[in-house]
C-alpha cells in the first residue's frame, strides 16, 4: 500500500498534516534547500508533539559526500528520536564509503538514501546501500523549480527503480516537486510511500506554509490501508490510482469516453528475423468508455487520466522486444481495463515502416459484466484482463 509522506517545518505544520491523515511526517527547512536540514530543536519538539501517532523522518541536510561529516551529522539526528533520517547522495565517487561510515547506525535507526533524479540516478548503488543495512531509497529532484521527477526521469525508468529498489530489499519512495495529476502516474508502479512538500502549500511555493485544504486534496487521492471491512481481493491503491472511491459511482451519470490518439513510439516489434535487432514506428489509438462518478469534475480524484494509459503504453513497450502487434494490442487493452470504472475500450497498433501505409490490428475489448461494473466493481472485477473477447472494425 503507498503511503502519504508530507515534509513539514515544525510542531504547527506537522498537526496540519495529521489532520489530513498523511501517514509519514517528515521534517526538512525547504528555505535551506531540497534536503535543508530543521534544527534539532525543532525536530525533537516535533518528535514529542506526534508521540507515535505517525512515523517522523528528518533530513540531514544538503551535505558534501565526506563519510566522517555525513556520519557525525546522522548521529546527531538519529538522537532526536526519529523513526527515520535521509540523507542525500549526491553524485561522487565516495558514495560507497559513506554508506559503510552509516553501517553502525543504520542497525539503531532506520536510514533512508535519497538520490537525485535530475543530477543522475545510479542503479549500481542499490546492492550497495542495501549492504550497508539501509532501511530504503528514494528518488527526488535537486534543483526545486527546475521540473518534477518525471520531466527528469522516464516513466520505465520509474518503474526500473522501484523493481530494482525492491529486489534488493529496500523500502522505495518517489518525490520530487510532485503534483496532484502525477499521483494517478505514479501508484501504479506501487512505491511504499510518495513524498510532497510544494503541492501542500496552495499557491506559496514550497517555502510557505503548508496549506490543510491542498492537504486534504493529495490525500484523497493516495488511498489509506484498507480496513478489515473491504473485500481482500480489491486492490484499493490500484482503484485510486484510476479514479475510483467506493460507493462513489452512480449509474444514472452514463459515461465519458477519454482517447489517445496518433501515439508514435520506437517499438521492438516483429515476427520475421529482419525485424529484431531494431525499432520501429508503431502508431497507438486507444479509446475508453469511463464510468462518470460526478456531474461536475473538478479535480483529479473525478477523472481516469490519459496520462495513465500513455505511460502503460510507454512501460510496456520498454520491456523489450514484441513478435505480434496483437499481442502488444492485448496488454495494452489489458492495461486500460485495470481500470474499475473502465467499461470498454478499444486499441488499434499500426507499424508505419512496412509499406506505403500502416499495417496493424484493431481490437475492442469489454468488462465481462459491464451492468455490475456500473453498479460497482467486484473483486473479479478489478482483475486485470477482465474482458470479453470481441472485434470490431473500425474505431468510435
Amino acid at each position: 500500500m503507498t503511503k502519504m509522506l508530507a515534509s513539514v517545518t515544525g510542531v504547527e505544520e506537522a498537526e496540519i498534516a495529521l489532520s489530513g491523515q498523511v501517514d509519514i511526517i517528515d521534517l526538512k527547512n525547504p528555505s535551506a534547500g531540497a534536503l535543508g536540514a530543521a534544527a534539532l530543536e525543532t525536530i525533537r519538539a516535533t518528535v514529542v508533539s506526534v508521540d507515535g501517532r505517525r512515523p517522523v523522518s528528518a533530513v540531514a541536510g544538503d551535505l558534501p559526500m565526506q563519510p566522517e561529516v555525513i556520519r557525525a551529522r546522522v548521529e546527531e539526528i538519529a538522537a532526536t528520536g526519529v523513526d527515520y533520517v535521509k540523507i542525500g547522495f549526491f553524485p561522487s565517487s565516495e558514495n560507497a564509503a559513506c554508506a559503510a561510515a552509516l553501517e553502525p547506525i543504520a542497525r539503531r535507526v532506520k536510514l533512508v538514501a535519497v538520490l537525485f533524479a535530475d543530477l543522475g540516478t545510479d542503479f549500481a548503488l542499490l546492492p550497495v546501500l542495501a549492504g550497508h543495512g539501509f532501511h530504503g531509497v528514494m528518488v527526488d529532484t535537486a534543483r526545486k523549480g527546475g521540473g518534477r521527477l518525471l520531466d527528469h526521469m522516464a516513466v520505465a525508468r520509474v518503474d526500473a527503480f522501484v523493481a530494482a529498489a525492491k529486489a534488493n530489499g529496500l523500502m522505495v519512495g518517489l518525490a520530487g516537486s510532485l503534483e496532484a495529476p502525477d499521483v494517478p502516474r505514479l501508484l501504479p508502479f506501487a512505491p511504499d510511500f510518495l513524498g510532497f512538500r510544494g503541492a501542500l502549500c496552495a499557491a506559496a511555493g514550497r517555502t510557505g506554509a503548508i496549506d490543510a485544504d491542498a492537504v486534504v486534496k493529495i490525500r484523497a487521492l493516495i488511498p489509506e490501508e484498507a480496513s478489515a471491512a473491504r473485500s481482500a481481493g480489491v486492490d484499493y491503491r490500484l482503484l485510486a490510482a484510476r479514479g475510483y472511491a467506493p460507493g462513489s459511482i452512480d449509474p444514472t451519470l452514463g459515461t465519458d469516453r477519454i482517447f489517445v490518439r496518433d501515439f508514435v513510439l520506437p517499438v521492438e516489434i516483429g515476427a520475421y528475423s529482419f525485424e529484431h535487432g531494431h525499432t520501429q514506428k508503431v502508431r497507438f489509438d486507444v479509446s475508453a468508455d469511463v464510468l462518470r462518478v460526478t456531474e461536475r469534475p473538478e479535480d483529479m480524484r473525478h477523472v481516469v487520466s490519459y496520462d495513465i494509459i500513455m505511460d502503460g503504453i510507454r512501460a510496456i513497450v520498454a520491456r523489450g522486444h514484441v513478435e505480434l502487434s496483437e499481442t502488444l494490442a492485448e496488454q495494452v487493452a489489458a492495461l486500460v481495463l485495470e481500470s474499475p470504472r473502465v467499461v470498454r475500450v478499444v486499441v488499434r497498433v499500426e507499424k508505419l515502416e512496412l509499406g506505403p501505409g500502416g499495417v496493424g490490428v484493431e481490437i475492442e475489448r469489454k468488462r465481462a459484466d459491464s451492468k455490475a461494473a456500473r453498479k460497482g466493481p467486484s473483486a473479479s472485477d478489478a482483475r486485470p484482463g477482465r474482458a470479453g473477447d470481441e472485434r470490431k472494425g473500425a474505431l468510435p
